[in-house]
């Protein structure tokens, strides 16, 4: 803090302890109306928060929710290609809009706008939380919901999106290995450092359902997500199996197909927490 701090942060560009998180925040397009902003992420990579984003999103749109994803995973970019969308962003005088799905989910990534979908986005940091910026500020979205697809870790994109959007929650997803502990950790102190809500953990990969007997086969080794949770003071949303039903309907574009309740109570207890 300079010595000639008037603590307006607002006329401020210096980062000290007693700046206002919101003072980062970046106003939406003129033209946006966006409802409820709902970030998943995630420790590290691998553990599936794609998967969940639009597990979330096609959830909120089955209720009759205007929903969109910012995708802001600008280096592996997987959401247009779990929902089919394949139309490139389009653009007038007034701004970008948005891609849909044949569900009717907003769409917008930096897939949507490369030539090649297999083309690698080699930029440095400050370009690519720069890139997520502009999905917010330039693009003109219509959404009750928007989910916000992740990177891994807590690098410059998290610390943007968390610092230029007003996200209402994040949902942290983690997988049942040793490591969760640390993975949902790191999360959390983040989200708490930026005093974002956490709304709780999805636990991916949990468990695979035997076809014969429907028994429960924990592939991974006993879960520990009950345990790490408490101790953060979070609640587990849901156990998600590994399907692979589920995955081919991903890998071929039909998300908005899936059938399966196992997300269901997690999306409720998101929209609950959300609309308070």
């Amino acid at each position: 803090m300079s010595e000639n701090c008037n603590h307006d942060c607002g006329s401020c560009s210096e980062n000290c302890a007693e700046r206002d998180p919101k003072s980062f925040q970046e106003n939406p397009h003129d033209m946006s109306r966006i409802g409820k902003v709902i970030a998943v992420v995630s420790g590290k990579g691998g553990v599936g928060k794609s998967m969940i984003t639009g597990l979330l999103a096609v959830l909120a749109s089955r209720q009759g929710k205007k929903v969109g994803i910012l995708d802001a995973d600008i280096t592996g970019p997987s959401i247009p290609r779990m929902f089919g969308v394949t139309e490139k962003l389009t653009a007038d005088q007034n701004g970008a809009y948005p891609s849909a799905s044949k569900g009717g989910i907003d769409v917008v990534s930096i897939n949507l706008l490369l030539d090649d979908d297999d083309a690698p986005v080699v930029w440095r940091g400050p370009v690519i939380a720069g890139s997520v910026k502009q999905f917010w500020t330039d693009v003109i979205w219509d959404v009750d919901y928007m989910f916000v697809d992740m990177p891994p870790g807590t690098g410059d994109v998290p610390l943007t999106v968390f610092q230029s959007l007003p996200v209402d929650g994040i949902v942290i997803v983690t997988s049942p290995q040793e490591l969760v502990g640390m993975i949902v950790g790191k999360a959390v102190n983040m989200a708490r450092m930026m005093n974002v809500p956490i709304l709780g953990v999805v636990e991916n990969m949990s468990y695979v359902s035997c076809p014969h007997c429907g028994e429960k086969i924990q592939v991974f080794g006993e879960s520990h997500v009950e345990e790490v949770a408490a101790k953060y003071g979070l609640e587990v949303l849901a156990k998600v199996p590994m399907d692979a039903k589920l995955a081919a309907g991903c890998d071929a574009g039909r998300i908005e197909e899936f059938e399966g309740s196992f997300m269901d109570d997690a999306y409720a207890k998101v929209a609950e927490a959300v609309e308070k």
